[in-house]
């Protein structure tokens, strides 16, 4: 686990920008058990790639056109449960953080994988997301 003082920027990133935090696995549950509707999941993470690629790029592709109906967030390494949880409807991938998915209609759909993410810019993070979200929003 991470000091809080570490991490709350960090996820105060995300959460200032329209991502709702999930912190325990029945939040999880309640958003990725809809059966209608897309929601995009960031899994956050305290590494260089999360701050300087996957939260810039999730944030500029919440701007396109289409965007999915809801977009939320949980912290590796912080909320276990919640992380777990979301990391459950994300299989067969196996864990990675960070990582970003976009759910439709309750089934995954898309699917960044932290090497999807490292050493690519947020730009670029940020047109694959939204390539997925003209797909399926």
């Amino acid at each position: 686990m991470y000091p809080a003082e570490l991490t709350a920027p960090m996820a105060k990133d995300l959460t200032d920008h329209g991502f709702q935090g999930l912190t325990t696995a029945e939040d999880v549950s309640q958003v990725l058990d809809q059966q209608e509707g897309t929601v995009m999941v960031v899994v956050n993470s305290v590494c260089g790639c999360a701050a300087a690629n996957a939260r810039p790029g999730a944030k500029l592709a919440a701007q396109n056109g289409k965007a999915p109906d809801q977009m939320v967030t949980v912290f590796a390494g912080v909320d276990r449960e919640a992380t777990d949880k979301a990391r459950s409807y994300m299989l067969p991938y196996p864990p990675s953080s960070p990582s970003i998915a976009l759910f439709k209609d309750g089934k995954l759909v898309h699917f960044l994988e932290r090497h999807h993410i490292e050493g690519r810019s947020a730009e670029i993070i940020a047109e694959n997301l939204k390539m997925a979200f003209d797909r399926f929003c």
